[in-house]
């Protein structure tokens, strides 16, 4: 019965723990959910630990990935789920082993952090590159612990929530009524609740020691087209996204000449803008140029090329206001299952929805930077900006700022837009870097380096976002010490059952 109320309160706490993360974002629900998942652990066999885990990351992964069963259906989106919180069930596991060679309820409990982020490691690296969505660090864009990021990034950021909620859970072990052992145990409660309020609370002041930017500004110009219809069929209408893209920059030159609007440095366009290959396509080449050369500055096309056949290519295209591109980027991480299907004839004997990728995408190499003349961008096409060393790179390129060029028709109007405009609001902050999140149907924004929006779309609408953005080559702690932290904080939690057994086993020294 006990196991069972266990069980019931893991899903609960996973189920918080989505809530904290767009849409709902009540960020709170983190520290508090993870909280609750160190208590269900502190002191737990290593099967129950296990299961504990299963249930917490089945409640939180299966309402946050939704979205990606939206067009293709339950399986691919619960076999993803089940994936990623195998990863939790082995950090129950893990807690449960290190935690017999620490005897102290609140050594158990400061284990928990180091071990999350080890988790969140290892399932942002593996398999097939990994996938990091659903970090915790993504659900902390309105919280002042986003602050921390400019510090040590998106491990530092999940660090600091999960230590807040070791702290409230050891706060809670102190205030449990009846194990009070009077008001100095009260007031040790009393003062850990503070201390993880405190941690929180302490990035803030970092947004502003992240504002060290240059004194030039970009005035920028996003395009968000819509699509004609969501989902996984929009490629066949991809002449009319592709118009859409055209006649919102033509819009744009118009409202310029007529002065409503400030001309603009550089106008972008997301992901997938144009699915017909204009270095192939005459009309879709014309069509491009048309739109180059009426508002008279290059413009960033999102566009899908024939090549290196018989795969393609995810590129960015910059486009000059002759018709000439004059720089581009290929996507260096496709998405397993989405843009490519690893071991295709195994994985065709589970799903056959496999095969609605039909044509395999190359990952490019090369610089994480494309120089469009006004500017040197570091691209991070769609699903990488999820992974901490790429935009990491192309701030070290000396990107000067970040743009996000992505697609979500293929979810609907679920949460997925949102949470990945969470990522790149804490990668502005991390990189000290203005970032242009661009999305075929929204939700786009332009990003100042502190996180807040310079301006934003809706979802599904036809609009132009335009604002005057900082540019920077400063280099953040946080790209300084690039994984350095993450090591670090992952082999404190290996060491510290090691410390402390090193400590009980070490002799007294007898008095003589």
């Amino acid at each position: 019965m006990i196991a069972a109320l266990r069980l019931v309160a893991a899903a609960a706490a996973g189920l918080g723990l989505d809530g904290a993360f767009p849409g709902l974002g009540w960020w709170p629900l983190a520290p508090v959910s993870l909280a609750v998942l160190f208590l269900l652990l502190r002191g737990r066999g290593v099967a129950l630990a296990s299961l504990v885990g299963l249930v917490f990351g089945l409640a939180f992964f299966v309402p946050h990935l939704s979205w990606s069963g939206i067009y293709v259906g339950p399986v691919p989106w619960l076999a993803l789920s089940v994936l990623q919180a195998l990863y939790v069930a082995a950090f129950g596991a893990t807690v449960a082993v290190l935690g017999r060679r620490v005897r102290t309820p609140s050594l158990q409990l400061l284990l928990c952090p180091p071990l999350w982020i080890a988790q969140e490691a290892a399932r942002g690296s593996t398999p097939f590159g990994g996938f990091p969505w659903g970090r915790v660090a993504f659900s902390q864009a309105d919280s002042p612990a986003l602050g921390w990021a400019w510090l040590g990034g998106a491990p530092l950021v999940t660090f600091v929530v999960a230590a807040a909620a070791a702290l409230c859970a050891i706060a809670m072990l102190q205030l449990r009524p009846h194990r009070w052992g009077g008001p100095g145990q009260v007031r040790a409660g009393l003062a850990l609740l503070v201390g993880a309020v405190t941690l929180v609370a302490a990035g803030a002041p970092l947004l502003a020691l992240g504002q060290d930017v240059g004194a030039d500004d970009l005035s920028v110009a996003a395009v968000q087209g819509n699509v004609a219809e969501p989902g996984l069929e929009f490629n066949a209408e991809r002449r009319a996204v592709l118009a859409n893209h055209v006649d919102g920059t033509l819009r744009l030159a118009q409202e310029v000449r007529e002065g409503r609007r400030a001309k603009p440095d550089i106008v972008l366009w997301p992901e997938n803008s144009s699915d017909i290959d204009p270095t192939r396509d005459a009309v879709a080449e014309r069509e491009i140029t048309k739109a180059a050369a009426s508002v008279g500055v290059p413009v960033v096309v999102g566009a899908v090329l024939a090549e290196p056949a018989p795969k393609v290519s995810n590129s960015t295209l910059v486009w000059g206001p002759t018709g000439r591109v004059v720089d581009r980027y290929d996507k260096h991480r496709p998405v397993p299952f989405a843009e490519y299907v690893p071991y295709r004839s195994f994985f065709r004997a589970i799903t056959r929805t496999v095969d609605l990728v039909r044509t395999d995408f190359a990952a490019g190499n090369g610089a994480h930077i494309v120089d469009t003349g006004p500017v040197r961008l570091g691209v991070a096409i769609c699903f990488e900006v999820a992974f901490d060393d790429h935009l990491r790179t192309a701030a070290k390129q000396d990107a000067q700022l970040l743009f996000v060029p992505t697609n979500n028709a293929t979810f609907g109007r679920t949460d997925e837009s949102v949470q990945q405009l969470a990522m790149s609001r804490l990668r502005a902050v991390e990189l000290g870097r203005s970032v242009a999140h661009v999305s075929t149907v929204g939700v786009s924004a332009l990003i100042r380096p502190d996180g807040r929006l310079a301006a934003r779309g809706g979802h599904f609408t036809t609009e132009v976002l335009s604002a005057s953005l900082p540019l920077s080559t400063t280099i953040t702690p946080a790209v300084q010490i690039g994984r350095a932290l993450e090591i670090a904080i992952i082999a404190s939690g290996l060491l510290l059952p090691v410390l402390a057994r090193s400590r009980r086993l070490r002799p007294r020294s007898s008095a003589s």
